[in-house]
């Protein structure tokens, strides 16, 4: 069986143990007012509810019910108070709840208890987002990210019990068969394992790096598309390339980057990457672990923060996805960010109306990528912003200077062009620095409209 074909039946096997997985989603959330909560509470606790057991379905988890938890204070031993665990616990036992999921971050003595009281596996958020990452990735580099995170959570929660759901998958992940060994063993191996990743990746790196300056040479400049999971990053990415990337309405449904050419209104083109969804309360393993593959976005030459602009919680995911940004060092790049607001198609005509979008260079561009909608805008946007820098050169060429027309399609934005009575052909092209004497060189004889010709000592010759 071939490595792909493996794979998908390993997929095959862990939704089927999935769809048999009855699952309870809990989602507490604080009642308090300190400044620790204020990120938590800066979405409302149903929104949360609903994105909790969208990450439980998006692995296609049975969820036979959600609820929402009030906290005045966490608990050190349960994360939640006595009483809430004994009612969650009957609630466990009559619904034959095989899995609990907690919507936050839980101790693996939390973790730990807990599972004795519900006497059901019990998993965390971070867990369930690594779970999630360890199913999507389709790279090596994704899955070698993916399995040294987990690895790493993993090493600190070695119970007796990791066996109802337990990965055979190279011990890491909870969907599979049963298996059980030794917890100093374990431990060794998984110390063991993640060291081989780290060597791994570290040659991955190298050769990202190598991949990255050959790039270099390239003339295209790079575009990154980044925004909250779900918010259509891979609808517009296809709907700017014409590309087929995986596009579900789902989190996470991308995780390793794509890279297509774009198309510029003028001629031009760029190089579109479409990278991994962000969410509220990333695990901070992922961010480090997936640092590398993003260093495409630090290294973009603009960057387009996705908005669904028709959730509930657009505002909230924005600061998210912006603190996440400043994680990984890209704040403060404002004069790269473009924003824009997806999903129009999803807003009837009232709320179209109240769109506060504003006017200028900086303001939010409104887009439907399903429909089209607003995606002409955004290309000229894209194509102002990377044309900062570049020179605006007149031409005026022989008309039998087909081959030099050619030249100009192929090497330079041709922004406006014209045939005048004489014949002449009056082109006006943009062009970046490094590419100004090259037009200078191949056209010396031709007139700049509005100007003399270029001269023998600008072509270099």
């Amino acid at each position: 069986m071939t490595q792909s074909g493996a794979g998908e039946s390993l997929g095959n096997r862990e939704e089927a143990v999935a769809a048999h997985t009855r699952t309870l989603v809990v989602c507490p959330y604080s009642t308090s007012r300190g400044p620790a909560s204020e990120r938590a509470t800066a979405r409302s606790p149903e929104a949360r509810r609903e994105e909790a057991v969208g990450l439980a379905l998006a692995i296609d988890l049975h969820v036979v019910d959600s609820t929402l938890v009030a906290l005045s204070e966490i608990r050190p031993a349960t994360y939640l108070g006595k009483g809430k665990v004994a009612e969650l616990a009957e609630r466990v036992k009559a619904d034959e709840i095989n899995l609990v999921v907690m919507d936050c971050a839980l101790s693996p003595v939390q973790q730990r208890n807990l599972e004795k009281e519900f006497k059901a596996k019990v998993i965390d958020r971070t867990g369930l987002i690594l779970e999630i990452f360890g199913r999507r990735a389709r790279t090596a580099e994704g899955a070698l990210q993916v399995e040294l995170a987990h690895l790493n959570y993993q090493k600190s929660r070695l119970v007796r019990s990791w066996t109802h759901l337990e990965r055979q998958r190279g011990g890491f992940g909870f969907l599979g068969g049963p298996g059980e060994t030794q917890i100093e063993t374990d431990r060794r191996l998984i110390e063991e394992r993640m060291m081989r990743i780290e060597r791994d990746l570290e040659k991955v790196k190298k050769t990202r790096a190598l991949h990255r300056a050959s790039r270099a040479d390239v003339p295209y400049p790079l575009v990154a598309l980044v925004g909250y999971t779900n918010a259509g990053k891979s609808t517009l990415f296809n709907r700017l390339t014409r590309a087929e990337v995986v596009a579900a309405d789902m989190l996470f449904a991308t995780l390793d980057p794509t890279m297509r050419l774009l198309k510029l209104p003028h001629g031009g083109a760029a190089i579109l990457s479409d990278t991994v969804g962000f969410i509220s309360d990333l695990p901070t393993m992922l961010i480090s672990a997936f640092r590398a593959t993003l260093e495409e976005v630090r290294a973009a030459d603009v960057i387009i923060h996705v908005r669904d602009i028709a959730h509930a919680d657009s505002d909230a995911q924005a600061k998210d996805v912006e603190a996440i940004l400043a994680e990984l060092g890209v704040a403060g790049a404002a004069d790269k960010l473009i924003e824009v607001w997806n999903k129009l198609d999803k807003l009837d005509a009232d709320h179209r109306a109240g769109l506060a979008l504003g006017q200028g260079e900086g303001a939010p561009i409104a887009v439907s990528a399903l429909t089209g909608e607003g995606i002409d805008k955004l290309l000229a946007a894209i194509e102002t912003r990377l044309a900062r820098g570049r020179s605006l050169i007149d031409l005026d060429l022989e008309a039998a200077d087909g081959q030099g027309l050619h030249w100009l399609y192929e090497h330079t934005e041709v922004m406006a062009r014209e045939t005048g009575e004489d014949g002449h052909v009056h082109v006006t092209v943009r062009v970046p620095p490094d590419t100004v004497e090259r037009v200078k060189r191949r056209f010396a004889g031709a007139a700049r409209v509005g100007g003399a010709p270029f001269d023998r000592a600008d072509s270099g010759h």
